[in-house]
């Protein structure tokens, strides 16, 4: 083999590489890590207090991000509906530079009553492999990742078209397969130390 079709095999089993890798990225954590976060209150909330609940929706989200910031009413909508039927909603700030009096400060102008978590160091963040706001992960009484993606497909309500985490909840709830275990979240980056 001469030395241009070795660079032309060797760049084409790179670029194979690089696109499997993509491809599987979105389900990049099977089963997470029980973790323990302090809330804006200070209160210490370890992932395995909600193992009694039919599913745990973890979200991670910022208060300067706009486009988490345009969920937020859909947020505070889903966690109403789905914590009567048993489901608990964590929301996670890893942002480095958002303080927890700033998350509390957000959390009551916008009307979040969820738990929301700091995550100083964006620890949970690097575990999980979480890098935009908002980016969802659902999961089950053992830990294991249900689902992993984006609220909806549209940071604009009128044009939602597909309700990805209410359709997951909704298949958990009912107790059918999980017809569609990741999507790619959205968002703005979430800023890491």
């Amino acid at each position: 083999m001469d030395l241009k079709k070795f660079i032309s095999f060797t760049a084409i089993v790179a670029l194979c590489f690089l696109l499997i890798g993509a491809s599987t990225n979105y389900l990049s954590t099977e089963k997470v890590e029980n973790f323990t976060l302090p809330d804006y209150n200070g209160k210490e909330h370890s992932l395995s207090d909600y193992s009694n609940s039919k599913a745990t929706v973890i979200i991670f989200i910022a208060t300067e991000c706009p486009v988490s910031n345009a969920y937020n009413s859909r947020m505070e909508e889903l966690y109403e509906e789905y914590s009567k039927k048993d489901v608990a909603f964590l929301g996670i700030n890893s942002n480095k530079a958002e303080s927890v009096e700033m998350i509390k400060e957000h959390a009551v102008e916008n009307g979040l009553s969820f738990t929301i978590l700091k995550d100083k160091n964006n620890v949970v963040a690097n575990e999980m492999d979480a890098t935009v706001t908002p980016e969802v992960y659902v999961v089950n009484s053992t830990l294991e990742v249900l689902y992993h993606g984006r609220i909806d497909n549209s940071r604009d309500i009128e044009d939602v078209t597909t309700k990805d985490l209410q359709n997951t909840l909704n298949e958990i709830l009912e107790g059918k397969p999980i017809s569609k275990s990741s999507t790619k979240a959205f968002g703005c980056t979430i800023k890491k130390v």
